[in-house]
């Protein structure tokens, strides 16, 4: 029975713990990496830092000083599109308006027409019952005269 418990945890230590197998793994990957390669990468990271530094001290600036130079005559170049876009629609605005006004001088003329023509009508009515009237006081006036001189005959 000892034996089979002994086997029973050889077989376990096998299968479930992996601690030799990774330190192993790290082992190797630490031997391979600093001895054979000779910090080869360390050497390629050094140079290349220093390639990046030197970049930002001599090219940053040249390029910024580049870059807000170009940045300000786009800002201008937009701006002077800007203030034409907003030309060209102040005079769509004014050609629209005009037409507006165009439209609504038209029919305020229509209807001025229209009203002339309708105060002609009752002119035209209201001489006429004038001359009615008229006609009639002429007609009541002379037999009224006609009266009074028989009257004044008799």
């Amino acid at each position: 029975m000892d034996k089979i418990a002994k086997d029973v945890g050889d077989i376990q230590s096998r299968l479930l713990d992996h601690r030799p197998v990774i330190s192993a793994e790290a082992r190797y990957f630490v031997r391979e990496f600093e001895e054979k390669r000779g910090f080869r990468e360390n050497r390629l990271l050094e140079n290349l830092n220093k390639t990046v530094k030197e970049t930002n001290e001599q090219m940053l600036p040249a390029v910024s000083e580049e870059s807000i130079q170009q940045l300000s005559g786009i800002i201008k170049r937009l701006e002077a599109a800007n203030h034409m876009a907003e030309r060209v629609q102040q005079r769509e605005l004014e050609t629209q308006q005009g037409a507006q006004l165009q439209a609504s001088m038209e029919t305020l003329k229509e209807d001025w027409t229209e009203f002339l023509r309708e105060q002609q009508r009752l002119k035209e009515a209201v001489d006429e019952e004038h001359a009615k009237a008229v006609g009639e006081l002429s007609t009541r006036f002379s037999e009224k005269k006609k009266d009074l001189v028989q009257l004044s005959l008799s």
